[in-house]
């Protein structure tokens, strides 16, 4: 196994459960995430006639992974945290389908020298959600992945937004902490990381690895910063819906939290450049 100190959850795997998916954080990821894979995966499975590959690297929960195995998908979930997979695979479990997923326990960088090692057929679709920011070395992670994607194949990054840090400083009156921008840690055991990387780093690295960024959206794009929740902002419902309106549209998708990119590996030819 390879050594490395990118964050595992394995102290807080509870209070992660909680914080994100016991409310309406977790609704909007989901909702935004799924409303920009639905397509793809039915496009994908246009020009195919058997269940797609797909790997979901630092998985966590496994909520999105789940779902597509429930659709026949050939799924395999990896996270560095042994606690956090227990819980996704105790959820599979629950739904049935835990043997007819697969999983893997340690860093990503593992499991592409495992990949490597087996000759293993690349993978029709690769998620790595809410796993860069936490990295020590977040510009490995693109070049590292690129080979597990087949040939046409994607690759779907969702990541921490660091304008959105800036932002909500801005509106909350933190001017002090604003002053010194690359210098000021998140709280410990708080689930805001302190190694967010621009989505111009994540184009430049998708671009340096062969991909075509197909689509970009961002998550809770409004609703963290809303202070007063008044008329609908008190309406999970509404704010759901408003979510999703906005996640695709410009400007105010590059005020999320998160950004979701989808990018497509380049065929045979463009990889060989």
């Amino acid at each position: 196994m390879i050594d490395t100190q990118d964050r595992n959850f394995d102290d807080i795997a509870d209070h992660f459960a909680h914080k994100i998916y016991g409310g309406i954080k977790g609704q909007i990821r989901l909702a935004v995430l799924s409303a920009d894979l639905t397509p793809l995966i039915t496009r994908l499975m246009e020009k195919r006639s058997e269940p797609l590959r797909i790997l979901d690297v630092g998985g966590g929960l496994g909520q999105l992974s789940i779902r597509f195995a429930q659709q026949g998908h050939q799924v395999t979930v990896n996270d560095i945290s042994p606690v956090m997979l227990g819980i996704a695979r105790e959820k599979a479990r629950e739904a049935g389908i835990e043997e007819a997923m697969s999983w893997h326990c340690g860093p990503y960088q593992d499991l592409a020298v495992q990949f490597h090692e087996s000759a293993q057929a690349p993978y029709d679709l690769v998620l790595c959600h809410a796993l860069l920011e936490w990295l020590e070395s977040p510009a490995l992670l693109v070049p590292t992945l690129a080979p597990l994607v087949r040939p046409e194949g994607y690759l779907s990054l969702c990541f921490y937004n660091p304008v959105s840090i800036i932002y909500r400083n801005l509106i909350r009156g933190n001017f002090r902490r604003l002053q010194q921008p690359e210098s000021y840690p998140a709280d410990i055991g708080s689930l805001t990381p302190n190694n967010p990387s621009s989505i111009e780093q994540v184009r430049s690295w998708l671009v340096q690895s062969h991909f075509c960024i197909e689509s970009e959206s961002g998550l809770r794009v409004f609703s963290d910063y809303v202070v007063d929740k008044r008329g609908g902002n008190g309406t999970p419902k509404m704010v759901l819906e408003m979510e999703l309106a906005y996640s695709r549209q410009e400007p105010f998708k590059w005020m999320g939290r998160y950004l979701h990119v989808v990018a497509r590996k380049g065929g045979l030819e463009t990889a060989k450049r």
